[in-house]
């Protein structure tokens, strides 16, 4: 992974010191916190509803064991003992008191991370699959190009105030793992004539307007997709809207200026900027590949985890829902659940992170990944060594066989923590976990995600069933999607209906999950394929045969 120059270190700690003061000056009320919310959303932190939160970027989801234990410290000083991992791949402290930010910051930049441009109109950290370099079905690791793109857009002087936020993801792998249709841009490696390049996908997003994004670029060839990126976000930073902060993201302006029309500006900036690049970022690039190369990989039996997978049923359903093939023989991709049911999902404690980067530094050759679906992945992990380690997060209560299943479900913080929130989600997602534990291995894989307000961070609108929570005249009420999709195949569900109350959004679900039982044609016949085959009506009339909904809407 990438290590911090000297030069990255040196503008750490000029920016956190010109932080440090700026909150010396609101603590003293030389500034309002009008004037003072600039100045803070540029260093990721947020006022939520009980307290401030901050947001620490996690680059392409990647982090080593030092990392790790330092946000597991962090946790410990500065906040309630944990944190809380989210769909950007970042993790989130939601208790730091403001004094403490300064001195928080100053530990992240000993450890060479930050929270820079985890808030504001810019480009946010920029995700990535989560299986990025190990995993067996990927042309290339992206992750040299991520980091190139970090760096680049990183106070980029002209990308500071855009009109909107603005988000990127990449993947080498045609299995879309990192939801590249949902973004702003996102960018999907492919091989044309044995030359690696980009499929270049614009005007993705959830939120209020949600939409799939459009192939803007079938083929950029790696060397021009930087200057292509740029061109991008200079058109966007043209003709972006500034007007209405509600129709102020690319893909609005994709949708009103028409994808052809777009692409023609786009490449007219191209074309006028790419002169300007004479391969700086090329050799950039070569470096930084020096950064990402694998690890020195052993060759040792596999006798342990054959013995263990045929002896042990505990095992045997962990090996068979957590773990992902590794394209090194001998090895496996280990995703953590940070979904035991009845927890929060995306929450880790200081004392079960400090035990991830245990497991990383013996085990996994030094590397964690965080996933958008809020889990924690050891991606180096020698077959022979999975029963120790599953031994150690079953321990820690970290060892859920639920990767994929009904409680492995993506959640906003909604209304416990979120001053945006109209409506819980944490309990929901609580509630749905524990309802199906017993049998959510016969049911089988199945993506529920839940937000709770209209902005979806929750991801709602791309769940096989996605849940919205809203305020209907001071009361919750949750409206179900049936038939969203994160992959390459992405789609966004369809409203099912009337919205129900928070007492009766279980019993639906389960109404839900009843009728897939009966439709499927077999038991491996996953949720999404059912539904794409029989249609949504079995599913609404199943939903809606009790009678037992909030409104009429």
């Amino acid at each position: 992974m990438y290590a911090y120059s000297e030069f990255d270190h040196d503008v750490l700690k000029t920016r956190n010191a010109q932080f440090r003061a700026q909150v010396e000056r609101r603590i003293a009320g030389h500034l309002t916190e009008e004037e003072f919310r600039p100045l803070r959303l540029m260093n990721g932190l947020y006022l939520q509803l009980h307290a401030y939160m901050l947001r620490v970027a996690i680059p392409y989801g990647t982090l080593n064991s030092a990392q790790m234990r330092q946000l597991a410290m962090i946790a410990d000083r500065w906040d309630k003992g944990y944190g809380h991992f989210t769909t950007r791949q970042n993790i989130q402290f939601n208790w730091p008191r403001l004094h403490d930010v300064p001195d928080i910051l100053d530990a992240l930049a000993e450890v060479g991370m930050h929270a820079i441009q985890t808030s504001g109109n810019c480009v946010r950290n920029v995700t990535s699959d989560h299986f990025a370099g190990a995993a067996a079905d990927e042309i290339a690791d992206p992750r040299p190009v991520a980091e190139l793109l970090r760096q680049w857009s990183t106070d980029h002087p002209e990308f500071q105030f855009l009109p909107r936020k603005f988000k990127i993801a990449i993947t080498g792998s045609p299995n879309d793992r990192a939801v590249t249709r949902a973004h702003d841009i996102g960018l999907r490696m492919v091989l044309q004539g044995g030359q690696r390049g980009f499929e270049v996908i614009v005007g993705g997003g959830l939120g209020r307007t949600p939409v799939i994004g459009k192939v803007l670029a079938e083929f950029i060839p790696e060397a021009d997709l930087l200057p292509y990126i740029e061109a991008i976000l200079s058109t966007y930073n043209s003709y972006g809207r500034r007007d209405n902060k509600y129709k102020a993201r690319i893909k609005i302006m994709v949708n009103e200026l028409g994808l052809d029309e777009v692409r023609a500006r786009v490449s007219a900036r191209f074309d006028a900027l790419r002169a300007e690049w004479t391969g700086a970022d090329q050799a950039i690039l070569a470096d930084l590949r020096s950064a990402f190369l694998p690890p020195a990989f052993r060759v040792a039996p596999t006798d342990a985890f054959d013995a263990a997978y045929k002896a042990d049923p505990v095992f045997r359903a962990f090996a068979d829902t957590n773990l992902t093939p590794h394209w090194q023989d001998g090895y496996s991709i280990v995703t953590i659940s940070l979904k035991a049911h009845g927890a929060t999902p995306g929450d880790a404690t200081s004392e079960q992170m400090r035990l991830m980067a245990d497991l990383a530094a013996r085990y996994g050759h030094d590397e964690l990944r965080i996933s958008h679906e809020q889990n924690v992945i050891l991606p180096h992990v020698h077959k022979s060594d999975l029963p120790a380690v599953h031994a150690a997060l079953k321990a820690a209560g970290l060892a859920t066989a639920n990767i994929g299943l009904v409680s492995d479900i993506i959640a906003c913080p909604g209304m416990d923590y979120c001053a945006l929130a109209t409506a819980r989600s944490i309990p929901v997602a609580q509630q749905i976990a524990n309802a199906f534990a017993a049998r959510e291995h016969d049911i089988g894989g199945l993506k529920i995600k839940i937000s709770g307000c209209i902005n979806a961070c929750g991801h709602h609108h791309v769940g096989h069933i996605g849940i919205l929570g809203l305020d209907r005249a001071g009361v919750e009420n949750y409206q179900i999607t049936l038939g969203g999709d994160a992959t390459e195949a992405a789609a966004l569900g369809s409203r099912a209906g009337p919205g129900f109350a928070y007492d009766q959004i279980v019993p639906a679900i389960e109404r839900i999950i009843e009728a897939y039982l009966a439709l499927r044609s077999a038991p491996q016949e996953p949720f999404i394929d059912t539904f794409r085959r029989v249609g949504a009506q079995p599913f609404k009339d199943a939903l809606y045969q009790t009678g037992e909904h909030a409104d009429a809407a």
